[in-house]
């Protein structure tokens, strides 16, 4: 493969442009270096799924004939959200698993999700996996083989035993086209809610807007439906189920780290003490509020994957991400699922016997920047954080540098990193006022305007 596409082998998976990046070809490469990457006393067979994009049946055949060549079974799950791949793992007992997948990226995008036991590949272990499939594999003298196994049902009863309702619940929900509606529809009936389906009908096209629930413009028609039901809350998903975005019953926005502080308040008080992980784009009330509420907040780098093994290194019980990612330890296996989460929310608000706006009542007000992307080049943009990190360190400003560079202002904060995902950069401002936000912006804007 003359034309290896080193640069979609990312932080935290494989994602690139279908067709040109991500070929069948390199598929089956990716099947073949995954078995090698395996303990060679590994017997078990490998989970594989994939979400609803065009391309993804003949990848998820491909990497499919890679295991077998190396001598590895497999249990295809079909299309299911990332997470039921990962839940699947645990639940039957396998090797790991890979999800064909490019998340919440344009339909023209797929990629790669995978897990070795039930540990994220992320960092190190990706370009390991790339230097395997630049290599040839000698094929098993037994190939492996395949079983075709529906695990819908399965989930759906452990999380209907695990988050009962307190009284029935009105839900929009938003599946974006992907898979979630496959599954969260008959799991939120199952719990006892009346469901209002939004484009929970499977199609790659992505018709009816991109499955991007951190985009306002995205959760628009979940939120009018909201109003115009009644409903209690809504619920959207992202392209592959394992992000969440909330709306509440006036169809505004709840933001991933206010939802994160409230999961975390209820956690708090049946597991006191207990240690929260989130990321640099997250608020500081957020933090602050956990720390109130007798947590113990840990900032870390975004990433599902360095989250999920930040909590393994440190036990914490929840985590969540700006992104909309939450991964819950307590009474679950610690993976983000979008469902899953779904469930958590609702059992929280039959529980408090209040709404979103009444619980969120005491955090402190603020004024706050959405997540902005300016386009950079993956060959630049690492390269100007740490410039930027150099310059404003050099000005005695207190630098967070654990993912990029986080300025901690007395009253506020700005974000300046590279995106993991996009060649971007990837800007994010807290302040008390509109006039200080302007203020923050234009420190860092401004010198970002010099020097790219």
């Amino acid at each position: 493969m003359t034309d290896f596409p080193h640069h979609a082998f990312r932080e935290y998976d494989i994602r690139g442009i279908a067709g040109s990046d991500i070929t069948e070809p390199l598929a089956y490469k990716l099947g073949k270096a995954y078995a090698a990457m395996l303990p060679a006393t590994e017997s078990r067979p490998v989970i594989v799924g994939r979400d609803v994009r065009l391309s993804g049946l003949g990848l998820q055949t491909a990497v499919i004939r890679g295991l077998h060549d190396a001598g590895l079974d497999v249990i295809d799950v079909g299309i299911v959200p990332t997470p039921l791949a990962y839940y699947a793992v645990y639940q039957l007992e396998a090797a790991g698993s890979v999800q064909i997948t490019a998340s919440h990226n344009p339909g023209e995008y797929n990629g790669f999700k995978m897990m070795i036991g039930k540990s994220s590949l992320h960092g190190d272990d990706i370009q390991q996996l790339k230097q395997l499939m630049l290599q040839d594999h000698d094929n098993a003298e037994k190939p492996g083989t395949t079983v075709k196994k529906s695990i819908a049902e399965q989930y759906i009863d452990f999380v209907v035993n695990d988050c009962p309702l307190t009284r029935p619940m009105k839900v929009v929900i938003d599946a974006g086209n992907g898979p979630s509606g496959l599954i969260a529809a008959p799991l939120y009936r199952r719990l006892g809610c009346e469901v209002i389906e939004l484009y929970c009908e499977p199609d790659g096209t992505f018709p009816n807007h991109h499955p991007d629930p951190t985009i306002a413009a995205n959760l628009a028609d979940m939120a009018r439906t909201v109003i115009e039901q009644k409903a209690d809350l809504g619920i959207a998903f992202d392209g592959d189920g394992d992000r969440i975005g909330i709306v509440d019953e006036q169809g505004e926005i709840i933001w991933s780290d206010m939802l994160l502080l409230l999961l975390a308040r209820q956690l708090l008080q049946e597991k006191p003490g207990a240690t929260i992980i989130s990321e640099v784009k997250c608020s500081q009330h957020m933090y602050d509020g956990i720390r109130k509420a007798g947590g113990k907040p840990v900032m870390w780098r975004t990433g599902h994957s360095p989250i999920k093994a930040k909590m393994k290194e440190t036990g914490a019980l929840l985590a969540g991400e700006m992104s909309g990612h939450m991964f819950f330890a307590d009474r679950f296996f610690g993976f983000d699922d979008a469902a899953y989460a779904g469930a958590r929310v609702m059992q929280l608000l039959t529980e408090s016997g209040s709404t979103f706006s009444q619980l969120l009542a005491d955090v402190p007000y603020s004024e706050s920047t959405p997540e902005m992307r300016i386009e950079c080049s993956d060959e630049r943009k690492f390269a100007l954080v740490e410039e930027a990190r150099v310059h404003f360190s050099a000005l005695c400003y207190d630098i967070i540098d654990i993912d990029g560079m986080r300025i901690q202002f007395e009253d506020g904060w700005g974000l300046l990193r590279a995106s993991n995902t996009q060649p971007a950069m990837v800007l994010r401002f807290e302040a008390p006022n509109k006039k200080r936000l302007a203020e923050m912006r234009c420190l860092i804007e401004n010198w970002l305007d010099n020097h790219q």
